[in-house]
């Protein structure tokens, strides 16, 4: 009797063991998987430095503990998740920090990039596209967003954050390319650098979506040209509609391609549509119509072919 008791509490004891065993590992297997990067690979190894300490990680619940008053922007852009490595040096006190932003997609890596760039940055030949600073060297390849910040380097910074960023361009494996969309702006007066994607709120309302800004100069002139892109050609037309049916309608005048508006901010903006695209020119001084009625055509014509 006394060993079929035992017998009994010890099956017992393994029932309730292996019930514990299979509720710790369908509920822990998520959270292992909760809150981990999937950007670790990324990280590069570069002989003679070494990570100092485990890779920080940042989602857009968390963004804000990082770069906090700058987290709005990046979630604005539909910011997924951020990895931070930290590197130093052994035979030196160089230091680098090292940061990998996935904003889930190419036209929106080139946004946040765009907001953060400035017209007479350095440009290099870097993934899509980047730019060095001093000790600063920001650029996109893909999806990501990549800013790296060197110290106590001296001259060889700029060495130093080419060689770690090339090194995060070897692992990524869909490199993608620069929205297609830039292609379409003329090059005539085009300011070097001044390209933007705003994902949403484009000039200032809500509906609009998925636009393309650059800024031009001639001589003393300078204006903006933009495309707005729709997710088909309905998606753009009621686009169009809607930001007409906000206009005064003494404001509006039909010209053959589309619509010359004037506006007390952009003085005439220029607006039109091309299949699943928006395109203007806006910024343009009553003297200096020859100017719009040019680009809007330019703009129009590139859409069209």
């Amino acid at each position: 009797m006394m060993r079929t008791s035992k017998a009994k509490k010890l099956s017992k004891l393994f029932l309730a063991f292996m019930l514990l065993f299979s509720f710790l590992n369908v509920r822990g297997a998520p959270l292992e998987e909760e809150g981990v990067s999937s950007l670790h690979h990324l990280l590069p190894d570069v002989v003679t430095w070494k990570i100092t300490e485990a890779p920080q990680d940042y989602f857009p619940e968390t963004l804000f503990e990082y770069i906090n008053g700058a987290a709005e922007i990046y979630l604005s852009y539909d910011f997924r998740e951020l990895t931070v490595g930290q590197y130093e040096k052994g035979d030196s006190n160089a230091s680098l920090i090292l940061e990998i932003y996935d904003m889930g997609n190419e036209k929106n890596s080139f946004g946040i990039y765009s907001a953060e760039r400035f017209p007479d940055s350095q440009s290099i030949s870097l993934g899509n596209q980047g730019y060095l600073e001093e000790e600063t060297l920001n650029f996109i390849v893909g999806k990501y967003y990549v800013k790296l910040l060197c110290f106590d380097s001296g001259e060889e910074s700029a060495n130093f954050l080419k060689i770690f960023s090339k090194e995060v361009v070897k692992r990524v494996k869909d490199r993608g390319d620069l929205p297609p969309a830039l292609a379409f702006f003329p090059d005539q007066g085009l300011v070097r650098n001044s390209e933007k994607f705003i994902l949403r709120n484009f000039m200032g309302y809500s509906f609009l979506h998925n636009g393309y800004l650059a800024n031009y100069k001639l001589g003393d002139l300078e204006f903006d040209c933009f495309l707005i892109e729709g997710e088909n050609p309905d998606d753009a037309q009621n686009m169009l509609k809607q930001y007409l049916e906000r206009r005064n309608k003494q404001s509006v005048e039909e010209i053959s391609a589309g619509y010359r508006i004037k506006d007390r901010y952009y003085h005439n903006i220029y607006l039109g549509r091309v299949k699943n695209y928006l395109c203007g020119v806006m910024k343009i001084k009553d003297e200096f119509l020859e100017v719009g009625d040019k680009y809007f055509g330019m703009l129009i014509e590139s859409l069209k072919k």
